[in-house]
C-alpha cells in the first residue's frame, strides 16, 4: 500500500537505470522509500496506492521493474498519464478505483466484469475497451505486434 504522488524515481531510482541492471530492475524497486520490499513481493501481487501514482519523469523502466518484480496489477485512485500509457504498452494492468485498502488486504480483480474485491468488500471500476484489454493480455504493445507479424 502506497499513498499519493508516488513518482517514477521512487518506483525505480535513476541510478539503477544502467544497462547491466535492465534484467534485474525488480531488485531495486522502492529501494529508497521502502527498503527490502522487493524481496517481499510474490508473483501475482497487487499494489495499491492513492492519487497520481507514477508521476514524475517518463520512465518506461518503472512499469517494467514492477512487472519483473511480479506485480500483476496496480489499483490506485488515479495514475499519471504517461505512466498509464507506459504501463499499458508494457502489459501492466492498472485499475483506477478508490478503495479503503490497507497494507496486507487480500485483493482480487475481475477485469472482464469491472469488479475489484478488497478483503471481501466489492468495488466497481470502468472496464477497458477491447483493444486495450488485448494489449494487456498479450503482454504489451510489442508482444501484440510480434504476434500479428507471425
Amino acid at each position: 500500500m502506497f499513498g499519493d504522488h508516488v513518482d517514477t524515481d521512487q518506483i525505480i531510482p535513476a541510478e539503477y537505470l544502467v544497462s547491466e541492471n535492465l534484467d534485474r530492475l525488480n531488485e531495486f524497486i522502492f529501494g529508497k522509500v521502502r527498503p527490502g520490499i522487493a524481496s517481499k513481493i510474490s508473483k501475482g501481487d497487487i499494489l495499491a496506492a492513492g492519487r497520481n501514482f507514477g508521476c514524475g519523469s517518463s520512465r518506461e523502466h518503472a512499469p517494467r521493474s514492477l512487472i519483473q518484480a511480479g506485480i500483476s496489477c496496480i489499483v490506485a485512485e488515479s495514475f499519471a498519464r504517461i505512466f498509464f500509457r507506459n504501463s499499458i504498452n508494457t502489459g501492466l494492468l492498472l485499475i483506477e478505483c478508490r478503495t479503503d485498502a490497507k497494507e496486507g488486504d487480500i485483493m482480487t480483480v475481475d477485469q472482464d466484469n469491472g469488479k475489484l474485491s478488497v478483503s471481501g468488500k466489492e468495488y466497481a471500476f470502468p472496464k477497458y475497451p477491447e483493444f486495450i484489454s488485448s494489449l494487456i493480455a498479450k503482454g504489451g504493445l510489442m508482444e501484440k505486434i510480434r504476434e500479428e507479424l507471425k
